[in-house]
């Protein structure tokens, strides 16, 4: 059966979408966001046009040293700016649900049970991170559960805890399955200075309070640094250390390790590293993986053609086990094969292509587990300026969503493929230029070492022979 595209996908009325006779929360709170949008979209355009015509509304820059931080509010110097009270808030929520980008997509009605959605915004309180997801047509989402610049945030807010538990209700997301906040890029529960790794701990603690308080079943977070001389085996020892410690102090969270690029001395690169974790972890069932599809594939892992994936998969089931495997972080890469790059591209533009998706979302292996994209959407607006354009996650599930028993033989995918391809052709050059640039010099000084290793060896044998004589 030949599918429509994303792009079409996404423009069709929402009740072709959506129709669905089951009693799932999650379904029916999905046709009721439908049947209300179609009700309300002439009274919300009327009101958008009124609402253009006395300022045009600014995209969010992602240049705002806060943008993404959910309990502090972005400062936007505009003059004389009329103070914003609780309904305009409101009215701007109602908005996000009510003409989102996308519509959600009830689950029941893919070939797969695939969840799949974004890292979105949590900017003025968590609760916000709803309408956001909904907006781009979200079954599943990731977000920060405060600053993730900051070691101490303020504590969670009562009105942002009630809403958020209001919010996943009214609009059916399992919290306990589908959603997925990601830890600070700070935390690093490998460092060996007691002082840091305190500071650290601390952190990573309040965060697994803060799910148990929203009711998240699910936290993931970057395992670390092994430092200074690169310890691998002492950093996964003192890894699991933290963890046990912050699980025995908490009640219900899972606690993620994704897995890394293999670069520097990074935890996580291999599979085995994660697995050496997880062997220390005392109480097995609250701990688990989130696989992140660019990271994985310059590592080393491949995902491109389906023979490379199911090795892959067979490889993670082998050493870690494929019953710890709770997300995926769903990213192309701009960098090629094995080379420890971290360079999140779209969808179907970057090395690992459209192909190796299409592996991803006919996996019955993947089904139920949240698919949290991580792909770029910034762009250049009119005046230079960087801002964010979600309408590019919205396209992207529904891309995804479209790959589900897609026949790569058909004339949709290769144009797909090819489109997209075309499209990220420039940056990968680029990219791998940078690469091969690289490993010229790596090269060079790794064979003048040697060069002069000989001719030390040399000189000492010449020495030893003359001493001899």
């Amino acid at each position: 059966m030949v599918r429509r595209s994303a792009r079409n996908a996404a423009k069709e009325p929402a009740t072709t979408t959506t129709t669905t006779t089951t009693t799932d929360p999650h379904e029916e709170a999905i046709k009721t966001e439908t049947n209300g949008a179609e009700a309300d979209s002439e009274e919300l355009k009327q009101r958008n046009k009124r609402k253009a015509s006395a300022s045009e509304p600014k995209p969010q820059s992602v240049d705002s040293p806060e943008a993404d931080s959910p309990e502090e509010e972005e400062s936007k110097p505009e003059p004389k700016k009329r103070k914003t009270t609780s309904s305009t808030k409101l009215s701007s929520q109602q908005e996000q649900t009510e003409m989102p980008l996308a519509p959600r997509t009830a689950v029941n009605t893919l070939r797969r049970a695939m969840y799949i959605g974004a890292h979105v915004s949590a900017a003025g309180g968590v609760h916000n991170s709803i309408p956001n997801a909904i907006h781009i047509g979200a079954n599943a989402f990731a977000l920060f559960l405060k600053s993730q610049r900051k070691w101490t945030s303020p504590p969670l807010a009562d009105d942002a805890k009630n809403q958020f538990h209001a919010l996943i209700k009214q609009h059916g997301y399992d919290a306990t399955k589908h959603v997925v906040p990601h830890a600070s890029y700070l935390i690093n529960l490998a460092q060996a200075d007691a002082a840091k790794a305190k500071q650290a701990y601390d952190c990573f603690l309040d965060d697994l309070k803060r799910c148990e308080a929203l009711g998240i079943g699910l936290y993931n977070f970057h395992p670390g640094s092994a430092g200074p001389g690169g310890d691998m085996k002492a950093a996964c020892g003192r890894i699991a250390a933290q963890l046990n410690k912050a699980i025995k102090a908490t009640k219900s969270v899972v606690v993620l390790l994704e897995n890394m690029c293999g670069s520097g001395n990074v935890v996580g690169g291999r599979f085995e590293e994660l697995a050496d974790i997880i062997s220390q972890v005392e109480d097995k069932s609250r701990i688990g993986v989130c696989l992140d599809t660019c990271h994985a594939f310059t590592a080393g892992y491949d995902l491109r053609t389906p023979e490379a994936f199911a090795q892959t998969l067979a490889e993670f089931d082998r050493t870690i086990g494929l019953k710890y495997l709770k997300a995926l972080h769903l990213n192309d890469s701009k960098a090629p094969y094995h080379s420890n790059r971290d360079l999140h591209a779209n969808i179907g533009t970057g090395f690992l292509g459209l192909r190796a998706f299409h592996n991803i979302m006919n996996c019955p292996t993947l089904e139920n587990l949240p698919m949290v994209l991580e792909t770029p959407i910034e762009e250049k607006d009119a005046k230079g300026k960087t801002v964010e354009n979600k309408q590019i996650w919205a396209d992207e599930i529904k891309l995804l969503e479209s790959l589900i028993g897609m026949d790569v033989e058909s004339e949709e995918f290769n144009r797909l493929e090819c489109e997209l391809q075309k499209k990220g052709a420039a940056e990968r050059r680029r990219i791998e230029e940078q690469v091969e640039k690289k490993a010229t010099k790596e090269k060079k000084k790794l064979d003048g070492g040697k060069k002069e290793r000989g001719a030390m060896d040399a000189f000492v044998v010449k020495k030893k022979g003359e001493g001899e004589a």
